[in-house]
């Protein structure tokens, strides 16, 4: 089944500069290796389209079940810099739970909140 990561796991961000931060967290252990294998730093800069324009590096905290995303050029030259409010940390950090992942029907119990 097909899932929004939004049932499977929570983000938290940060901005530096240009650069932005984005971890995402999985709810259960069982997530965390469909969340990995899927959501690769070329996949999570793809969701985004042209909004970031420098690298994206992945950082993997396994003992946590934790992904770290580190993006540059993320910020339209800098949060004090920009005019573009939705392009904070904290926006592209709610924006990555839309991102779909597959994951055995056997896990549905373990989704958190609506379906739609």
């Amino acid at each position: 089944m097909r899932v929004p990561l939004r049932r499977l796991a929570h983000s938290r961000s940060g901005d530096k500069g240009n650069t932005s931060n984005t971890a995402v967290i999985a709810y259960a252990p069982e997530f965390y290796p469909h969340i990995k294998a899927q959501l690769t730093a070329p996949a999570f800069k793809a969701l985004y389209g042209t909004l970031i324009t420098g690298a994206v590096t992945r950082h993997e905290v396994d003992g946590l079940q934790v992904l770290n995303f580190v993006a540059e050029g993320a910020l339209g030259g800098g949060v004090s810099r920009s005019l573009a409010i939705d392009n904070y940390g904290k926006a592209l950090a709610s924006a990555v739970l839309r991102f779909e992942v597959e994951i055995p029907d056997a896990l549905a119990g373990l989704l958190r909140g609506p379906a739609s």
